[in-house]
Order: C-alpha cells, then sequence, then structure tokens
C-alpha cells in the first residue's frame, strides 16, 4: 500500500473516531458527485498522481503539509471536486487561490492553489465544472502541481476523504508475458518456484 493511501485510511480512521466527525464522502450518496481537479498525470492512468500526501500539524502553527499535492503542469484545467459556491478568488501572497465552500453539512471547504480562477465569487459549481487554471510558478514538485487543501472549521482534512474509495483505487494491474522464459507445456502448470535461465 502506498504511504498517502495508508495515511488516508489512518486519517479516515482517526476521524471515525472523533466525536461528530465524518468523512466528506459519508455525506452524500454514491460517488456524491465527486470529482478528481486535475485529469489523469499520464495516458492509461484512471487519476493524478499524489506527489506529496496530507501530512497534518502535531499542533496548530505546527509544521505539516495540510492538504496533497497532485501532479499537473501549467496550464491543465482545474475542476471543482465536490458541489458548492465560490467563497474566495484571487491572490494570497502573489499566489492564485481558489476556495469553495460545499454544499454538504460540515462548514466544509476546499483550496486550490496555485489557479487563475474563471468563476467569480458567490458562483454556484458542481462536481466536475472548471472552475480555473494552473498557474506556472514556484513549486516544490518538479513539472508543477496542485495543492488541494480541505477544511472544515479551523481543523484540516485530508482532501481524498472527499473521494469515494472507487475513485481512489488505481487501475487494477496487468501481467505481462516474460521475455525469454519458456511456457509449461499445455496442461501442465508445474510447480511455483524460481525459472531456471
Amino acid at each position: 500500500m502506498s504511504s498517502h493511501l495508508a495515511l488516508h485510511a489512518l486519517t479516515a480512521v482517526l476521524l471515525a473516531l472523533l466525536p461528530g466527525a465524518t468523512r466528506a464522502a459519508d455525506t452524500a450518496d454514491g460517488d456524491g458527485g465527486r470529482a478528481w481537479p486535475v485529469p489523469a498525470s499520464a495516458p492509461g492512468l484512471r487519476r493524478p498522481v499524489v506527489e506529496r500526501g496530507f501530512d497534518p500539524p502535531l499542533s496548530r502553527w505546527g509544521a505539516g503539509h495540510r492538504g496533497v499535492d497532485l501532479r499537473a503542469g501549467p496550464g491543465t484545467p482545474v475542476r471543482a471536486a465536490a458541489p458548492g459556491r465560490v467563497a474566495f478568488a484571487g491572490p494570497v501572497a502573489g499566489r492564485g487561490v481558489l476556495v469553495i465552500r460545499l454544499a454538504l453539512p460540515g462548514d466544509l471547504r476546499i483550496t486550490y492553489e496555485p489557479v487563475r480562477a474563471s468563476v467569480a465569487v458567490g458562483e454556484e459549481v458542481a462536481a466536475g465544472d472548471t472552475v480555473g487554471v494552473l498557474q506556472p510558478g514556484p513549486s516544490h514538485c518538479p513539472g508543477g502541481c496542485l495543492h488541494w487543501g480541505l477544511r472544515q472549521g479551523p481543523a484540516y482534512l485530508d482532501p481524498l476523504s472527499l473521494l469515494p474509495a472507487s475513485m481512489l483505487r488505481a487501475a487494477p494491474s496487468r501481467l505481462l508475458p516474460v521475455l525469454g522464459v519458456p511456457l509449461p507445456p499445455a496442461g501442465e502448470a508445474g510447480p511455483p518456484g524460481p525459472v531456471s535461465r
């Protein structure tokens, strides 16, 4: 299991133990009208690559990573991950920031940066609607990335918790023939173990 999925699973368990806490995806039916904020990073992938996962700080002002970084280059369309209303669209410390207050209970807000918004404050958006484009600029990800965050009141949550498990799974593995290794004769499975070459 990759470290970001393990952290996502741990976050879900911890949120389930907190009184009154819910996973964002638990508040809706089915996929709940959800979408990845950026498309898959390469052909053949079902979802974007998570460059850096959620790493919540131990204290309010402590070090950590208060969201996830999704691999994407400048100019990539950015989509609403869930339905809501645009609460903020503009620069913060020289970087474009977009905030969408979700149409879910619990004061949930998703954030995106660096983004040049194509929507205005007060505008309603549906999951999958294009809400801006990824801006170029300094990034700690090679080739660029979208920083995607989720807050409930003052608390930071794992934004991957917005997505149902079916969207988090990678494409199924495909086994390819190994060149140079002979197949067993028809009807013989052969014993498991190393193949002599």
